[in-house]
């Protein structure tokens, strides 16, 4: 019933299947150990920027880019930690950075794990020694991501972790919305605002949601007559982020573990103690409506 296949492509693709539900999930540790695709009976969940994914010198937009230690970006990409500034460009480096295969299994799901390590690169930016574990498991209509955070640093390693997925859509107007906070921060403006509803005439939608009142979210698209279903470990994520741009075939559902600068404001940034590990979770599930 659950398969994975290992596939040269322009870059080395594993592609974990449960064939009873048809559905495929397709991921690219070298670019950034990103979920690339996912499709279910035919139909394509993420979008893709075929263009970008395949020119290495450019992130990636679309699929499921992990966002690590940062999310989101820093004023003037700078912050300060014991005295000594660094600097990190947006959403950190862990979705540009080539990730290593460690276990595969078939038994009762498809499920692959990818590890990230620090290495010298990453120190000179951000000075502490980590490892970051990333096992994705498919059953059916839903994909959990289960990631674990180890620091094996000497002193307590500040991070804050994301996931910006990418959901394709053809008619945004034909979205409905269940998101669980009543207000949102304008990311582009830095004002707040009551949430009612999103306004796609305007370029570009960057809406950070804070406080947040359940660990679930929900999009509905009668376009296409699919739902997403969303949800997260609340111990950790706190902040819930939507974004899209005008002319653009995607909408993108963020949950962050914080806002954005906490490296430097310390809002809800997440302190790991030596030799500790941190796990938590994201689920998304589809169905047809």
């Amino acid at each position: 019933m659950f398969a994975i296949a290992c596939s040269q492509q322009q870059y080395k693709t594993y592609t974990l299947v449960d064939k009873a539900a048809n559905s495929v999930v397709e991921i690219v540790p070298e670019r950034g150990g990103i979920v690339a695709r996912w499709s279910i009976q035919g139909q394509e969940i993420f979008y893709l920027d075929a263009e970008r994914f395949a020119n290495p010198d450019l992130s990636v937009r679309g699929g499921i880019p992990i966002l690590f230690p940062i999310c989101g970006n820093l004023p003037d990409n700078t912050y300060t930690h014991n005295g000594q500034h660094y600097t990190l460009k947006q959403h950190g480096f862990a979705r540009d950075l080539p990730w290593k295969v460690t276990d595969e299994d078939t038994q009762n799901q498809a499920s692959i794990t990818l590890v990230l390590e620090s290495n010298e690169t990453t120190r000179a930016v951000y000075p502490f020694n980590f490892q970051l574990a990333f096992t994705y498991q498919l059953q059916a209509n839903q994909l959990a991501i289960l990631q674990r955070i180890t620091n094996h640093s000497a002193v307590a390693m500040p991070f804050s972790l994301g996931l910006h997925p990418y959901f394709l859509v053809h008619d945004k107007t034909q979205l409905q919305f269940t998101i669980p906070a009543t207000e949102y921060q304008d990311q582009r403006t830095k004002t707040h605002h009551a949430f009612t509803g999103f306004d796609f005439e305007q370029d570009e939608i960057d809406a950070a949601f804070r406080p947040l009142n359940a660990a679930n979210a929900s999009v509905r698209d009668r376009d296409r007559g699919l739902q997403l279903h969303l949800s997260w470990d609340d111990t950790h994520y706190t902040t819930f982020v939507f974004w899209t741009q005008k002319g653009k075939d995607f909408y993108c559902v963020e949950p962050w573990t914080a806002p954005r600068n906490a490296l430097n404001t310390g809002t809800d940034l997440i302190s790991l103690e030596p030799g500790a590990s941190l796990n938590t979770w994201v689920n998304m599930k589809i169905t047809f409506l």
